[in-house]
């Protein structure tokens, strides 16, 4: 089952070359089980027992289940589309001695530089182009190597292994052919989107790791792939969604885009997508305003965001006590300055949904002299304040372009969150919470 599920993953990965297909790889999957897909700028018409999603700049999702008018509140997991690479810039292409053409980019989020280099990547992403009056969006995918980074020889900086700071705009930039290929990246995009070049009016266009996802290891305990972080607990939170059923509470599956660069968007985890969303459920089912206010206090937020486990060669960066190893559950995340939305009220529920399902945790908190990242739950909690905890799964390489995991950890995460899914969470009074099946 562990290997089963792992492989499912590593597909939906391959399938996802960036934000914007994850979010259509989501989208078809909830068509073929039935949901239907509501418009932010139109009409909703949502009933009891329906099925539904939405999107937002092709990048954020938010899915979700109706089981009555008089539902109690919401479950909630949230996670994200992106993860740290290389955007491609207007005005992209660079000539080189009249021989070679190399593209001008810049860096999206905290990516590790040094694996970027000598290895096959592509272009994905989307275009927006006329037709008539229309802006329309359309996914590109390049669907072959097509460029490299290559590192400079050892022979022109014999001190490459002491340490070497990288420069973004002078080492990074990916080879894309000789002199031939001038003027040609934008007629492949257009190719590949089946429209005319000068039809595109705008790009959103990155790089992404060709290499194949890969299960390793003397008893084939890891996984190693491309965007792990975090498209292993979006991928993880849709099956347990998928599965997952309980007749009091709406059942909310999000994924956010933009959590690698600060969530600062229309789409990110800070924008108001999660508390329109939630407040549009609420007035089209009937529901006023005193409603909402019970419902969302009568909620619970998973937010799931990937975890750094105990490295082997650099055992020393974890804290002394708190130490999260791959393959040994879920990991829960505690930050006494409130960069996770951990609290003993939080926590304590979430162990309990792990226990009633026999799936194993762990915690994580940074060392105490050393500074940490925040992740979904704390800045989606600046739009719609909910009771959530902050996990993820244990991965070395956070924010390389090939990361690795343990392969029972997804199996994990989906029988958690279909538990979630299967229980409803009560505030029966101040300080008081309950679990109901």
């Amino acid at each position: 089952m562990f290997k089963q599920i792992s492989n499912e993953l590593l597909n939906f990965i391959k399938n996802s070359p960036s934000c914007y297909h994850a979010i259509d790889n989501m989208k078809q999957i909830l068509d073929e089980n039935g949901f239907c897909e509501v418009v932010e700028g139109k009409n909703w018409t949502i009933k009891e027992g329906g099925k539904y999603y939405v999107i937002r700049n092709n990048s954020s999702l938010i899915a979700f289940k109706i089981p009555n008018k008089d539902f109690k509140g919401f479950n909630i997991v949230s996670s994200h589309s992106d993860s740290p690479t290389f955007k491609i810039k207007e005005n992209h292409e660079i000539e080189v001695d009249k021989k070679m053409v190399k593209l001008n980019v810049e860096k999206y989020g905290g990516m590790i530089f040094s694996t970027w280099f000598d290895r096959p990547l592509s272009v994905a992403g989307k275009i927006v182009v006329r037709e008539g009056n229309k802006f329309v969006s359309k996914l590109v995918n390049i669907d072959r190597d097509l460029v490299i980074i290559p590192n400079l020889a050892i022979h022109f900086n014999r001190n490459i292994n002491d340490g070497y700071k990288y420069n973004a705009q002078n080492d990074m930039l990916p080879l894309f052919g000789d002199i031939n290929a001038k003027g040609r990246l934008m007629s492949l995009v257009a190719q590949n989107a089946g429209v005319c070049e000068k039809d595109i009016l705008g790009s959103d266009l990155f790089l992404y790791n060709r290499m194949s996802g890969s299960i390793w290891g003397a008893d084939e305990e890891f996984i190693s792939s491309p965007k792990l972080d975090d498209l292993q607990c979006a991928f993880s939170s849709l099956k347990g969604f998928l599965a997952g059923e309980n007749k009091d509470t709406v059942q909310v599956c999000v994924v956010f885009d933009n959590e690698e660069v600060g969530s600062l968007t229309k789409q990110g985890a800070e924008s108001t997508f999660l508390s329109d969303t939630l407040k549009r459920i609420n007035n089209t089912m009937g529901r006023d305003e005193q409603d909402f206010y019970k419902a969302t206090a009568n909620s619970f937020m998973i937010s799931a965001d990937n975890a750094h486990a105990v490295h082997p060669n650099y055992a020393q960066k974890s804290d002394p006590t708190n130490r999260p190893y791959m393959n040994e559950g879920i990991v829960i995340k505690f930050n006494a300055n409130q960069k996770y939305t951990t609290d003993s009220v939080s926590a304590a529920i979430f162990k309990s949904l792990c226990e009633e399902v026999d799936v194993p945790y762990q915690v994580f908190t940074n060392r105490s002299d050393m500074a940490g990242g925040s992740t979904l739950g704390n800045i989606s909690n600046s739009q719609v304040s909910l009771n959530s905890v902050d996990i993820g799964l244990a991965q070395l390489a956070m924010h390389s372009s090939y990361e690795t995991g343990g392969i029972k950890d997804t199996y994990y995460l989906v029988k958690v969150i279909e538990n979630f899914y299967n229980s409803s969470i009560i505030q029966e009074d101040c300080g008081v919470l309950s679990i109901n099946k």
